[in-house]
């Protein structure tokens, strides 16, 4: 698995709004990577166990133990992670982020619906699914 590229910050920040939310957006995700390699470790963990030493009662009960020790964390984890998602997506709908250069300046205001006719929005729109 490849590492992902977070763009080189200087001490000078010249960010943008959209691009702070991008970057918010891939924290959240590599922090979800980060917990899922967790839950595989701890999957691994039980497998080893199981083919060691599978007739050991107190083992599996201490082994039992520690994975929900675990796994209770990275639920714990997962509901911060949830809620700064969530404070994210209110950001991004304030922002008015969009992948598309024009959208935003042909928005129509009494339906909300898009009206760039231009190539290069068409384009992209099309590339990704929208009418």
């Amino acid at each position: 698995m490849s590492m992902p590229t977070i763009p080189n910050i200087t001490p000078k920040i010249s960010l943008t709004r959209c691009e702070t939310i991008d970057l918010l957006l891939s924290s959240i995700a590599l922090e979800e990577i980060g917990l899922s390699h967790i839950i595989n470790a701890e999957a691994e963990k039980i497998q080893f166990f199981l083919k060691t030493r599978p007739d050991c009662l107190n083992d599996y009960l201490k082994i039992n133990e520690s994975v929900n020790k675990t796994l209770r964390t990275v639920v714990k984890s997962q509901m911060l992670l949830q809620f700064k998602l969530e404070d994210v997506a209110m950001l991004d709908q304030d922002a008015h982020c969009k992948d598309f250069k024009h959208r935003d300046h042909h928005r129509c205001e009494e339906c909300e619906c898009d009206e760039c006719e231009c190539d290069e929005c068409n384009h992209k729109m099309n590339e990704f699914g929208f009418d």
